[in-house]
């Protein structure tokens, strides 16, 4: 049997790192095998790729270059790791996916969501996630837990009306697909805990 594919989404310092980890002890403690990555990266080209998108640069790079650059990274982790473990058996815990290239490049850099749609299916085909936690943090809040973390990338140095406009697509999203996404307000992790203990169990994936 093919794997499970969750994907953790949000904005900035919502804490999908946190609960990522949160979801492996869950399956570890059902003896589910699973792998956990992130995007963009993954595996060593992507990562390569996930450099140039995150470090700041002498130049302005034009919103379809990054985008390209995205699933270019994308197109490298379902090759080389997503794929793989889903058709080994495994599941895949992935923090961000096809999702973040909507709320971050359709909503933050205003391209047309359209570019998108096609790039996703050219580059994943008829690959979804099973489920997609959505992370919900009031920007203001998220900008602040992400300078306290360090010097800021070149994403996470925009504006605050970006990363409004990353949210509103976010939970436009969650609406649009409310058979894959559930959406936890990030108030606690204790909270955040209970609430995917919840989804995973209602989802049944703690029965074989």
């Amino acid at each position: 049997m093919k794997g499970k594919f969750i994907t953790l989404e949000g904005g900035e310092a919502s804490g999908k790192s946190t609960n990522i980890q949160f979801i492996s002890k869950w399956l570890a403690a059902r003896q589910i095998p699973h792998v956990l990555t992130h995007e963009p990266g993954g595996t060593p080209f992507a990562e390569s790729i996930r450099q140039l998108l995150l470090m700041k640069q002498p130049e302005p790079i034009a919103s379809d270059a990054e985008l390209l650059l995205m699933f270019a990274s994308r197109a490298q982790h379902i090759a080389q790791v997503i794929k793989p473990a889903l058709d080994s058996g495994k599941w895949v815990i992935c923090s961000r996916f096809t999702d973040s290239s909507y709320a971050y490049q359709g909503g933050g850099r205003g391209l047309p969501m359209e570019k998108i749609a096609q790039l996703e299916h050219l580059v994943q085909g008829d690959l979804q996630p099973d489920l997609t936690i959505l992370l919900d943090l009031p920007v203001e809040i998220a900008l602040e837990r992400a300078r306290h973390r360090g010097e800021l990338d070149r994403i996470e140095a925009e504006d605050v009306a970006f990363f409004e406009r990353v949210r509103a697509v976010y939970l436009a999203r969650a609406k649009a697909f409310p058979e894959r996404f559930r959406v936890i307000e990030t108030t606690t992790f204790e909270h955040v805990q209970l609430h995917l203990d919840r989804i995973l169990r209602e989802k049944g994936f703690d029965r074989p």
